[in-house]
């Protein structure tokens, strides 16, 4: 099974930037979406020609703003949405259920530009966490998405320039982190490449990505007990569009 995570900064605009040619070249079994910034029917219209798969979508109140979609080939056992704080409303997770495991996709809380957000996001981190475990209860687990946090120094390029100065690369979002893998979560990236530096984040501004002064913000966590069964796991740069590229896993389930 091939897995896409991508957060698209808006399904709208990056429909006319060659995304359909580029899930095409992906080819993923499933494709999880974050950041579509469009209802639900808006996603559905836009994604119309990508026949080959179904569409579900979790759109925020807000318009414009937020909002995950899933795209898949298999019919899944279920699918649910879930707010994780009370009136969060923000179409931040879809997941899915398979036979032998749940797939989350997440489009975590940013802390805000000046960490106006940065309590919240630790109190959504928390109930993520749990909603993690409690699902971890009944199968294995993968989750994917932007987690809007850099992990550990080599994911982000200005790292001392940032730390506790820009939301992404707090103590607090660090920990919040922390807590997820020490829940028994395996990052799987940085588990097949523990000195791989590569960003699946780059700023618009000051040409960040043509200097490659970027963030690994986008992941895949999966159960410990899943890590055996991966095959490969990536970080797919070469594709433009959005301000994040790609990540996928190829897992056997």
């Amino acid at each position: 099974m091939r897995i896409v995570s991508w957060n698209v900064n808006g399904i709208r605009a990056i429909i006319k930037k060659e995304f359909i040619e580029s899930v095409k070249n992906l080819n993923p079994d499933i494709l999880c979406l974050q950041e579509t910034k469009a209802q639900v029917e808006e996603v559905m219209q836009v994604l119309t020609p990508i026949s080959s798969y179904t569409v579900y979508c979790n759109s925020a109140e807000k318009k414009g703003y937020s909002g995950t979609a899933l795209l898949y080939k298999n019919k899944p056992d279920s699918i649910e949405t879930k707010n994780l704080m009370q009136d969060e409303n923000e179409g931040r997770l879809i997941c899915t259920e398979y036979s032998n495991f749940y797939l989350v996709n997440v489009y975590a809380p940013n802390a805000g530009q000046k960490l106006d957000r940065l309590d919240y996001k630790e109190k959504w981190n928390a109930h993520f966490l749990t909603y993690l475990k409690n699902l971890e209860k009944i199968k294995p687990v993968i989750v994917c998405g932007d987690f809007n946090v850099a992990h550990r120094p080599i994911d982000l390029k200005n790292d001392q320039a940032n730390y506790n100065k820009t939301a992404g690369y707090t103590q607090i979002e660090i920990d919040g982190m922390d807590a997820i893998i020490d829940g028994g979560f395996v990052d799987s990236f940085r588990n097949f490449h523990p000195d791989e530096v590569a960003y699946t984040f780059w700023s618009y501004r000051f040409n960040a990505r043509a200097r490659d002064i970027g963030w690994r913000i986008d992941y895949f966590l999966i159960s410990k007990t899943l890590v055996n069964k991966v095959k490969a796991t990536k970080i797919h740069s070469e594709f433009y569009g959005s301000d994040h590229c790609p990540v996928s896993l190829e897992i056997d389930l």
